[in-house]
This record gives structure tokens, sequence and C-alpha cells, in this order.
């Protein structure tokens, strides 16, 4: 699908990320094992709402200096990631040999990529500046670590992997102090129908569960009547 607007993924906002996967796995079945993280990251504002955008990729390194022509000229860099549609999520695979030696992420390059159009970063990196940030931009970062030693772009509009998510350029990401997703882009307007659907179906088990009465018999009354919703 490639007419999606703004408010088809500001719609998405409303859910947090994990209801967003609770989603997918109606409207993308064949999704439910793989496209979203599965390690922890540390979040830079847990309040900040959920994001969704599309994905800037690039990969960096920081443990050795920079060589060739990347070294200093991080511009083609900076017009990629403006480059649109947008908004977008930058995506930042660390491929040194042990991510997170240097912060590519800190007050800086958080204003400046707010500045270029970009919600958030999810990276396996680190960042650092925390109370210096660009406020309402959202880090999704392997660790937080003090300096930024020789840390550089390698490569950009590339397939990365960032903490067992798989993303390529322009994939739509929903990132939140959970994790992120990739959402496929035919299921961003089939998720508000999935999303009701399920929100109804957890409803007759959460209000059995809350009730004062509630017991085993209960829960099962409760989970034959959410089977029952469709």
């Amino acid at each position: 699908m490639t007419n999606l607007t703004d408010d088809d993924l500001k719609t998405l906002t409303q859910w947090d990320t994990p209801t967003i996967c609770n989603a997918l796995e109606i409207t993308s079945p064949d999704r439910r094992g793989f496209g979203f993280s599965v390690h922890p990251f540390v979040c830079l504002d847990p309040a900040l709402p959920p994001i969704v955008g599309y994905a800037r990729t690039a990969k960096i390194r920081a443990a050795q200096p920079a060589t060739g022509d990347v070294a200093g000229n991080r511009i083609p860099y900076y017009e990629y990631v403006a480059e649109a549609p947008g908004p977008t999520i930058v995506v930042i695979e660390d491929i040194d040999p042990k991510p997170g030696v240097g912060a590519f992420w800190g007050e800086v390059h958080t204003t400046v990529h707010k500045g270029l159009g970009a919600l958030g970063v999810v990276t396996n990196g680190s960042f650092r500046d925390i109370t210096d940030s660009a406020p309402g931009f959202q880090a999704l970062g392997g660790m937080v670590g003090p300096s930024h030693a020789f840390v550089h772009p390698v490569d950009f509009n590339c397939p990365v992997t960032v903490h067992g998510m798989e993303v390529e350029h322009g994939d739509i990401i929903h990132a939140d102090q959970h994790g992120a997703v990739v959402v496929p882009a035919d299921a961003v307007r089939k998720i508000p129908a999935a999303v009701d659907l399920i929100t109804r179906r957890e409803a007759k088990i959460l209000d059995a569960a809350r009730a004062d009465d509630f017991d085993i018999e209960k829960l099962k009354q409760a989970i034959g009547a959410s089977g029952d919703i469709h």
C-alpha cells in the first residue's frame, strides 16, 4: 500500500507497541514469530507516547577511527535522513564486535535528526546526554554510555538488524518503551478494527477477573464468551 496518509500513521500512536503486535497477529498472522525486537532496550524517555514512522537505516562503528570517504563527511547520510516521506524513525545497527563503545546519539544528533523530521531512533548502540537530548525525541538504545569514541556511519539505506528485528529502508516502524515492531504497509488500515476486536475479547476476561465473585468457573465462562466475539 503506497497511499498511506499521515493520519493513517498517527492513528497507530494511540496504542502501545504490545497492542500493535497483538493486532498484527490478526492482520498479518504469518509474521507472528518475527518482525519485532526480542532483546530489551534502554529507553530515553518512557513517558513519551508511541512513535510511528518510515525507517531510515544505517550501520555505524565506534571502536576504530573512520577511513575512506565516510571520514569527516556525513552530509550524504544527513541528506538521506531528510528524504521524504516522513515522519521517519532512524534504525541504526552498531556493527562493532562490542556494540555501544561510542554513542552516535546525544544532544547534537537528537536535535539535528529531530530537525530533519525524525521522531526517534532504534539502535543496538549507545546514547548519552540524557538530560540534554532534544525534547520529544525518543531513543531506544542498547545501553547508555559517556563517550562517542570514534563513532561514524559506515553505510546507510541498507538492511539492518537491531535486537533481532530486521528492517529495510522505508519500513513502517512502531516503537515505544517496550520495543519496536515493523508494521506491514498493507496492515496499517486494518489495525484499528483488529485492536477493537482484541479489546472486546479481552474485556470479557478482564471484567470477570476483576469481579469479587471471580473463580475458575467464571474464568471458563469468560474464555468461552471471549472466543465468541468476532
